[in-house]
């Protein structure tokens, strides 16, 4: 995960705005210590001002632990000088202790002055930059993050959530520091704060991509956890809404649809705060499962919450489906007509629907006194066929039309008008099949 260069143009950010001294001077009462820390102050200025950042340490240290209420500029100038010194120096042992003091410096200054909310993210940032390979410091570091967002609400630079996370990932992988629900949490929790920053107008971009790929790469989530692991989480609290909305997200991200776990979370989200998405995608699964009773009011309900004709033209050839399998037929045609109206693109499923309607009614419609009047079921039906531009249905239909013959026994004649009667209750034009 390349986040370094991201990281590496922070510093001058973070650094920003720090003095050289504070009002509140506070030297020893006795003259020879004093004439010794002011001495010692202004070396350490002088050599902090010229960047040999290893020679002040020195007389810093020295104020450090002798004079440590002096003024609180010891510990902003410290921070510099600690930091620059461990940047120059090639000896690793020795770069350690003073990146130790940096983070030395940080916490007497809480101590002291309990002002943690001016610098924490700083500290957050340089415990990053030293320790993210070091496995017992990543605790520590991940803490100093939350305490930065803690405290002032949210990480002030947009680049440092992605720093955070990253560090989140290390503490898991040297640490096993988290159950996967919690890393989760703290990935959910980061992309609300960076949403809220790009609704500011703010560019997050890159720590939204750089936290996406750190998930991944975590190899947290697939259906198996979500069905076996987050699942029986929910059904032992039902009504966790956070834990249904992150179930709902994983599962869409990851393609987990037909999980027992993704539905159970759907019909909560739903149920709270409906829309026409939820709605659609929960009678989906109901019809897969063939329970269209619990299907046909939540079809309904998407129906009310439809946006536009070709949303209400989609919920309507649901309904018509559903009141076709529920024998339902006249409804399911009216509701399959209407579909098309709405949409152009319905026409072709909807009259083929109607088609198979009157197709399938022929033990039901027939009366058994009148082959024509029977058989013309079929007719309607190739006429609804025909609508659809469905050329072999158009065909499976004229093969059931009445004989000529048939027609002559009754007296009738091809080009004549009859109703079928029945459900269908439709005025179609003689013809036969041969």
């Amino acid at each position: 995960m390349k986040i370094k260069s991201t990281l590496l143009g922070l510093s001058a950010l973070l650094l920003a705005g720090m003095v050289q001294a504070q009002d509140g001077w506070n030297w020893p009462a006795d003259s020879a210590e004093e004439a010794k820390a002011r001495e010692l102050n202004a070396a350490y200025t002088d050599y902090m001002k010229a960047e040999q950042f290893i020679e002040a340490t020195g007389p810093l240290n020295w104020l450090l632990m002798n004079v440590p209420e002096l003024n609180e500029s010891i510990y902003i100038n410290g921070v510099t000088i600690y930091k620059g010194a461990a940047d120059a120096t090639a000896d690793e042992a020795q770069k350690r202790v003073y990146q130790d003091s940096v983070m030395a410096i940080y916490d007497k200054r809480d101590q002291i002055y309990d002002n943690a909310p001016k610098w924490i993210e700083n500290k957050a940032y340089f415990g990053y930059g030293f320790y993210k390979g070091t496995k017992e410091k990543l605790g520590d570091v991940v803490a100093d993050f939350e305490r930065a967002m803690e405290l002032n609400g949210e990480l002030s630079l947009v680049d440092l959530y992605a720093a955070y996370f990253d560090a989140v990932y290390r503490h898991n992988a040297y640490n096993k520091a988290y159950e996967p629900e919690e890393v989760l949490a703290i990935y959910d929790k980061i992309q609300v704060d960076l949403d809220k920053m790009a609704a500011e107008g703010k560019d997050v971009s890159r720590p939204k991509s750089t936290t996406e790929t750190i998930l991944v790469a975590m190899k947290l989530i697939d259906c198996d956890f979500i069905e076996n692991t987050m699942g029986p989480k929910l059904a032992a609290d039902p009504t966790n809404e956070a834990l249904a909305n992150q179930i709902f997200k994983y599962s869409v991200q990851y393609k987990c649809f037909s999980s027992d776990a993704f539905l159970t979370a759907l019909e909560l989200i739903d149920s709270k705060n409906p829309t026409y998405s939820t709605s659609q995608v929960r009678a989906m699964r109901y019809m897969q499962a063939q329970d269209y009773e619990k299907a046909l009011p939540v079809v309904e309900k998407a129906l009310e919450l439809a946006e536009n004709d070709t949303q209400r033209g989609e919920m309507q050839m649901e309904l018509a489906k559903i009141y076709g399998n529920m024998g339902r037929k006249s409804d399911a045609r009216n509701a399959a007509k209407t579909a098309a109206s709405l949409s152009e693109e319905l026409v072709k499923d909807a009259y083929t629907l109607v088609a198979q309607l009157y197709m399938n009614s022929f033990n039901d419609c027939r009366g058994g006194q009148s082959r024509a009047k029977d058989y013309s079921i079929y007719i309607a039906a190739y006429n609804a066929y025909q609508r659809a531009g469905d050329s072999q249905g158009m065909a499976s239909a004229r093969s059931r039309f009445p004989s000529k013959e048939e027609l002559f026994t009754e007296g009738l004649q091809a080009g004549s008008t009859i109703n079928t009667g029945c459900w269908i209750g439709e005025t179609v034009t003689l013809a036969t099949r041969d």
